[in-house]
């Protein structure tokens, strides 16, 4: 994993996939309580142990695919190098008031430095604060943290650090920040919302994750705002983009605040292959109260802002006409309910047509299978059963029964850092 550079490049959604990060869960996922759990962001606890099965299902497909990158194998090596292990150390303990354990975490070896900033630290009861203190960690578990694609998002040849909207997750992005910055393989520049940790994101009004960053082309981002992504997070990246003085288009999608599944834009809307999407229809076609906006820069600037009726829409104007696939079907509102819940819009493509997604979202898969995707088991795959490249477009059905109950799918699964060109 440690030899060839790979230089960031991510200049759309379905592109051949060369290079993604991911985090396999572990003992973080398991370590919390009902009491606590609502805090880490989760409305149950998983059992680790059918999650970890199906985690091997998915990463066994990319790994069959393309390049992937742990982010706890990244995270030990970085660790080696003395200036990123202070720095890194010294902000998350600043961040979350540790400083009691600084010292303690700088003497770690490089592994379990790793597998303490993962998976948290028990507090240790030497003291009459910490006695009394009702809290079982003196670093938290990072319970969501096999969402990779939160804490940081591939723009082009670019990294934004996301600005993450809740507290318990901001150790993600600094973690994500450091390997981005250090490791030896992985080349690119870091744009940070947040550069110093005094700074204090609530008071901008900034928050931007990756789950509602979408790249449909090179001069074309998607974007959601809703509860994790603001619209102060969108003008920072939007100012950003003005640097390059290119012409650039950013299509905004307005998400409800609630339910939980609406956390992102990934999760009522995808792209699968150059002329075809998958959409959670209620939210992107028929709830008019939530504002499509069509932004474009130019020349440095700001041209035009204006609302637009709908992304589709929004895409066919700009030359991406695409046929829209419907997340649990186009006959039953309720069934479209039920299967965006369970992340039944949230697919991630490895490559033109080629996809992962949730088998158990049996409504959406028939939709796909109408639209030209063969539909293949997870399992058939890896055991040699089935050859993917048989297939013209094909959806790579993983088992989901415990993994969609974290709040995600196979697109929040995964951090991609290089894709080839779309032809």
């Amino acid at each position: 994993m440690m030899h060839t550079q790979i230089p960031v490049n991510i200049f759309s959604e379905i592109g051949h996939l060369e290079g993604v990060i991911i985090h396999s869960p572990g003992p973080e996922v398991e370590n919390m309580t009902p009491e606590n759990a609502e805090r880490a962001l989760y409305s149950d606890i998983l059992n680790l142990s059918v999650a970890g099965k199906e985690y091997e299902q998915f990463r066994g497909i990319l790994q069959k695919t393309t390049r992937t990158f742990e982010v706890r194998e990244l995270l030990a090596h970085i660790l080696g190098f003395e200036e990123a292990r202070k720095d890194l150390v010294r902000k998350i303990c600043f961040n979350e008031r540790a400083g009691f354990i600084c010292e303690e975490l700088l003497q770690m070896d490089n592994h379990a430095l790793a597998k303490a900033l993962i998976e948290g630290v028990l507090i240790r009861k030497n003291s009459l604060t910490n006695f009394l203190s009702k809290e079982r960690f003196a670093l938290r578990p990072l319970h969501n943290f096999f969402f990779t694609r939160d804490a940081a998002v591939s723009i082009y040849n670019n990294v934004l650090v996301g600005a993450m909207a809740s507290p318990v997750r901001l150790r993600e992005s600094l973690i994500m920040e450091a390997i981005f910055n250090h490791h030896p393989v992985l080349k690119t520049r870091t744009i940070n919302p947040n550069p110093s940790p005094a700074r204090d994101l609530k008071n901008s009004g900034i928050a931007i994750e990756g789950g509602d960053v979408l790249i449909a082309r090179d001069d074309i981002l998607i974007c959601g705002i809703g509860s994790r992504t603001s619209t102060q997070g969108i003008d920072f990246l939007i100012d950003d983009l003005k640097q390059t003085g290119k012409t650039q288009h950013i299509l905004v999608q307005e998400l409800p605040l609630t339910p939980e599944s609406f956390i992102h834009l990934d999760m009522v809307f995808t792209l699968l292959d150059k002329d075809i999407c998958m959409i959670y229809d209620p939210i992107i076609m028929k709830m008019n109260k939530y504002q499509t906006v069509h932004i474009c820069l130019e020349g440095g600037g700001v041209k035009f802002i204006r609302e637009i009726k709908n992304l589709p829409e929004g895409l066919k104007k700009l030359g991406m006409d695409l046929q829209t696939v419907y997340c649990g079907g186009n006959d039953d509102q309720w069934i479209q309910e039920r299967e965006q819940w369970h992340s039944g819009a949230n697919f991630f493509a490895t490559g033109p047509g080629r996809i992962i997604g949730y088998a158990r979202n049996t409504h959406t898969l028939d939709a796909l299978d109408k639209a030209g995707f063969a539909i293949l088991n997870a399992q058939d795959i890896l055991g040699g059963k089935v050859n993917p490249e048989d297939y013209a477009r094909y959806v790579a059905a993983i088992e989901g029964s415990e993994l969609p109950r974290g709040g995600g799918g196979a697109r929040c699964m995964t951090m991609p850092v290089s894709r080839k060109p779309i032809s």
